[in-house]
C-alpha cells in the first residue's frame, strides 16, 4: 500500500499557514477546524510543520501566552516528508523513528496532502480486516469445494 492510496480515501482538504503568521492565528485555525497540524508554506513550497506539540512548547517557553510569537519561531523547519509513491511500511518506520504524528505529502515539490499516524493505523486495520474477511470466506467455502470435487 502506498501513500497515494490513503490520500484517495482521505480527501483533499488542506490547511496551510505561512511562517509570518502569528502563532495565535495558527492555534485558532487549528482549534476552529479540529486540526492537529498545519503545513507551513512559503512561496508555494513546504518550509515547515506546525503541530499542537510545537504550539504548546512555544506557549510554555513564552510564559503561558502566545505573545507576538510567529509560526516561524515555533514550527518544525525540518519535517518528515513523503511522496505519493512512498510505501506505508516506510512511512510507519519514519514516523516511529521521529515520533512524528503528521507528514506532508509532496509530488514534484507541490503539496498533495498530509497523512497522520491515525491515517496510517486506520489503513493497516482496514487492510487486515479485508484480509480476514477474505480468509473467512475462503474457509467457509472450503468444505463445499471438497464435496464438489468428490462428486465430479
Amino acid at each position: 500500500m502506498k501513500v497515494s492510496d490513503i490520500l484517495k480515501l482521505k480527501g483533499s482538504t488542506l490547511f496551510t499557514i505561512t511562517p509570518e503568521d502569528s502563532l495565535a492565528d495558527a492555534a485558532k485555525l487549528m482549534a476552529d477546524n479540529d486540526l492537529g497540524s498545519l503545513v507551513v508554506m512559503s512561496h508555494g513550497l513546504v518550509v515547515g510543520m506546525l503541530t499542537f506539540r510545537e504550539v504548546i512548547q512555544a506557549i510554555v517557553k513564552n510564559g503561558g501566552s502566545f505573545g507576538t510569537t510567529t509560526v516561524y519561531r515555533a514550527m518544525d523547519s525540518g519535517p518528515l516528508i513523503c511522496t505519493l509513491n512512498t510505501e506505508m511500511d516506510e512511512v510507519r518506520r519514519m514516523m516511529l523513528e521521529r515520533h512524528a504524528r503528521y507528514m506532508p505529502v509532496v509530488d514534484n515539490r507541490m503539496l498533495m496532502g498530509v497523512i497522520s499516524f491515525y491515517d496510517v493505523a486506520k489503513a493497516v486495520v482496514d487492510s487486515q480486516n479485508f484480509e480476514n474477511t477474505m480468509l473467512k470466506a475462503f474457509i467457509r467455502g472450503w468444505p463445499d469445494d471438497d464435496k464438489q470435487a468428490a462428486t465430479d
